[in-house]
């Protein structure tokens, strides 16, 4: 059984929570209930982060899938005005197991290290209740996205879904605003070719990289 109270309780931030959840979690993993207590179920932010994670890294499949509509389940909350997430148990008791977390953990700091050195209290009237629950709007279409059938569709949104959550945690409105440019920047993509027609791209690119068959 992880510690959870020591990762609530210190004054850490959220990668250093990720870390030390990776490093405790038992051979069998976590489920999301357990990694929603270890991280303080209270914070929107960090659980969306935490979930959102899995969708950042290019080509893993499987743990975005498991995460993908509990992470949409949490958006839907921020856009009704809960002060508090909460999961069904359906959702709650999937499991992610240790090498999923590390992953996950490697991932947070490899991908958004920097934006823990340059977060800072900045347009903060976008982390009052009212402005959470427009922005949670738009987490529901990038979750949204993540759940097409196709290659690579869940990195952006996934990165941006990272990015507003980090800035929610952090109070930092201009993160969150980076974080929705580049999430309606992938949804308008998508309106305008289409699922198909961005399929052929993307394996296109991926033709001219070497990758895939």
């Amino acid at each position: 059984m992880t510690d959870t109270a020591s990762i609530e309780n210190e004054d850490t931030s959220i990668l250093t929570a990720l870390d030390r959840l990776s490093e405790s979690a038992p051979e069998e993993g976590l489920t999301l209930r357990e990694i929603f207590d270890a991280l303080d179920e209270r914070a929107f932010g960090a659980i969306l982060f935490a979930l959102a994670l899995p969708c950042c890294i290019p080509f893993l499949y499987g743990v975005p899938q498991v995460v993908a509509l509990p992470m949409a389940a949490i958006a839907v909350q921020m856009v009704m005005g809960r002060n508090e997430p909460w999961l069904p148990e359906k959702f709650a008791a999937r499991r992610i197991d240790k090498a999923g977390l590390e992953r996950i953990s490697r991932s947070g700091r490899k991908f958004f290290g920097w934006a823990e050195k340059i977060a800072r209290p900045r347009l903060t009237f976008l982390v009052h209740s009212a402005a959470e629950r427009f922005i949670g709007v738009f987490l529901c279409l990038f979750c949204g996205s993540i759940l097409l059938p196709l290659p690579l569709t869940n990195t952006q949104p996934g990165f941006a879904v990272a990015l507003v959550s980090f800035g929610l945690m952090a109070r930092d409105g201009a993160m969150m605003i980076a974080g929705l440019v580049l999430g309606v920047s992938w949804i308008g993509m998508l309106l305008i070719l289409g699922p198909v027609a961005l399929k052929e791209l993307i394996k296109g690119a991926l033709a001219m990289l070497g990758i895939g068959g």
